[in-house]
């Protein structure tokens, strides 16, 4: 199935009202050079064969038998085409007229959904020409075929499980119980809807919160295809709003009042994923079964392929998937984060009557974000910041840059401050594990952070206070921390926060503060992440970098998401971040820092099975209480040979 992405198109051509041959010409014109894009899938308006505002026209015979002819033709024009496409039009059964989308691929009439709900208010009124459909198929012959006719039909490539369709014209999205509830719990996992939603003011809002929350709530994608130029303005004007959702989110959206198509590459993929993690994904043991319509491609799949992979789509995905992309998102996001960040540590603290916290605050990125979470914390249970005390613990890294930001810090957020040298009673733990100093190893790195863990936990039992835990999500997926050293706290704020995000709070926290505050956060998030372990450079400057060693936090941070959230394979991930990051890293970059990604991911579990609390802000979360439980000795044998064998090219 490749990647699982499938290119799918709501298109609105130019018609003319009863004008069945001109709009079945524009109907093909449209859907061959969507063919050409490389569109799979295709839904033009409500009546496109006809157009939507005929009024009595319906009744004629005329112009029902007009627009089984442009079926027809439509049929035959289509017959070399990989489209599976769904047009509207009026349909005579047993002496009755339904409102019907037809759905139909490479000549071959797949069957006829008709309307379910029909609008008799305002200046809709449907049921003075049409009856609703009937739930139970029926087989009927249309345009020289045999197929079915009813609204719990469902359409499934043979060759594609992902790939299930159904469809839903207008007004049955508006109603209580959409059909496409039913449709999608029963396997859909792509809904049509051809449309005749007249404009007025505030209504395309409207539109879109529906398309988006139910697209949400059937996990499934959700492509609609408006009215547009040529319908009657006697009393309404066709905007003529395509759209393509995807779990609720827009991905492809047309201009009002236009005649654009809509294209988007949906991912069934993902959407399949979502289904799965979801245990109340699940139908109601008396519900009704829908009718399977299986189709093919003809044996085409192997020449252009229906479903492609991440190189062979337009879409591109966002490099921070865990950072809004709009500004004023961001911002709204990060005071959310923060909030809740807050609300857990005041929550601990209030429950267990505590009054101090211990931080042990570097300069560096995540033990800030943890200083300011607390302090919020602090004010908001009215105790005074001096009951916070940030400790510095220079020992044979630290820097000048850093020591100093984290005293101004502290002093300027009103907290107590107090520094503790590590130097010599990590000197004296060498010479008491006979462990040769100059050897700047494993241990001689870890040796630092679990001396300062060990002061950090002896100030709070002075005190009386909790000591809050700094790690971050990023650093957590990567096992990027010393066991019972910085890896262990009382209340750990930053557990589901990744580092790409926690740079977004700094700054927005910068922007909050203003003055000195605001200079001192911007130079420590001019500051290279670093443990700072080893030492200094001749120059004072920080020695070892975090980024040099396990690479880049922004492809970890992308790796962890799509792993995590949606469970893709190695390989589906690669080919995403290749065009995601093109133009930043090359092939080889991106598959050297995704092998080192799985192989830590794996090889690290046993810091995650014994993590301290701390609060969940996001999606993905890696607590072992929560969203992510694995074994410690899962082996990773199967992912690793699945990234070996992509063969990166530059």
């Amino acid at each position: 199935m490749k990647d699982g992405f499938l290119k799918a198109a709501a298109l609105s051509p130019a018609l003319r009202v009863a004008d069945c041959a001109y709009n079945v010409r524009q109907i093909t014109d449209a859907l061959r050079k969507a063919a050409a894009r490389g569109v799979k899938l295709a839904v033009f308006p409500e009546f496109c064969l006809t157009g939507y505002t005929c009024g009595d026209l319906f009744l004629q015979r005329t112009l029902q038998t007009g627009a089984l002819d442009a079926l027809s033709t439509l049929l035959d024009e289509t017959k070399a085409l990989d489209v599976v496409t769904l047009v509207g039009l009026p349909l005579l059964v047993h002496g009755k007229l339904y409102n019907c989308a037809a759905v139909l691929c490479r000549g071959q009439l797949l069957g006829i959904v008709p309307k379910t709900y029909l609008p008799n208010y305002g200046e809709f009124y449907e049921k003075r020409h049409f009856i609703p459909g009937m739930r139970e198929p029926e087989c009927i012959e249309l345009a020289g075929q045999e197929t079915l006719i009813g609204t719990n039909l469902l359409f499934a490539c043979k060759q594609l499980p992902a790939f299930v369709l159904a469809a839903e014209v207008c007004e049955d999205l508006w109603v209580p119980a959409p059909p496409s509830t039913e449709m999608a719990l029963a396997g859909a996992t792509v809904i049509l809807n051809p449309s005749a939603s007249d404009e007025i003011i505030g209504k395309a809002d409207y539109r879109r919160s529906l398309i988006s929350n139910q697209s949400a709530r059937l996990y499934c994608a959700y492509a609609y295809a408006d009215a547009s130029e040529g319908e009657s303005t006697t009393d309404m004007v066709f905007a003529g709003e395509n759209l393509v959702y995807e779990n609720g989110s827009k991905l492809a959206a047309t201009k009002l009042l236009t005649c654009d198509m809509a294209v988007a590459d949906v991912d069934l993929d993902r959407l399949v994923s979502e289904r799965r993690r979801s245990t109340t994904w699940t139908r109601a043991d008396d519900a009704p079964e829908a009718t399977i319509v299986e189709f093919s491609f003809e044996g085409m799949l192997a020449e252009e392929p229906v479903l492609r992979d991440a190189l062979d789509i337009d879409r591109v995905f966002p490099r921070a998937p865990f950072v809004p992309a709009d500004h004023g998102d961001l911002a709204g996001r990060c005071e959310t984060i923060l909030n809740l960040q807050t609300a857990g540590l005041k929550t601990r603290l209030a429950h267990t009557g505590t009054k101090a916290a211990v931080i042990g605050l570097s300069g560096g990125l995540d033990s800030t974000l943890a200083l300011l979470v607390t302090v919020r914390a602090f004010d908001a249970l009215g105790l005074p910041r001096t009951g916070i005390t940030a400790v510095s613990m220079p020992g044979f890294g630290t820097t000048h840059r850093t020591k100093s930001n984290a005293e101004s810090l502290a002093r300027d957020l009103g907290v107590s401050f107090r520094e503790v040298s590590i130097h010599t009673a990590v000197e004296q733990h060498f010479k008491d594990i006979e462990h040769d100093s100059a050897v700047q190893d494993v241990t001689y790195e870890n040796s630092q952070a679990r001396e300062r863990t060990q002061i950090l936990m002896d100030l709070a039992n002075q005190a009386g206070g909790f000591v809050i835990g700094t790690g971050d999500l990023s650093e957590l997926a990567l096992g990027w921390a010393t066991y019972n050293g910085d890896h262990m706290s009382m209340y750990a704020v930053n557990a589901s926060v990744p580092k790409t995000l926690v740079r977004h709070l700094v700054r927005y926290a910068a922007d909050v503060f203003g003055g000195r505050i605001a200079e001192v956060l911007l130079d420590i998030l001019d500051t290279p992440v670093s443990p700072e372990l080893l030492p200094p450079t001749g120059d004072g400057e920080i020695a070892q970098k975090t980024e040099d060693l396990v690479g880049p936090y922004e492809l970890h941070d992308y790796f962890l998401y799509y792993l995590l959230r949606f469970g893709f394979e190695p390989g589906k991930i690669y080919r995403m971040a290749l065009k995601s990051f093109e133009g930043v890293y090359d092939a080889k970059t991106v598959h050297t820092w995704l092998r080192t990604f799985y192989r830590r991911f794996f090889a690290q579990q046993f810091k995650r099975s014994c993590l301290p609390d701390g609060p969940k802000v996001g999606s993905v979360t890696l607590s072992p209480r929560g969203d992510w439980r694995m074994p410690s000795d899962a082996s990773s044998r199967l992912w690793l040979a699945r990234i070996d064998a992509l063969n990166p090219i530059d």
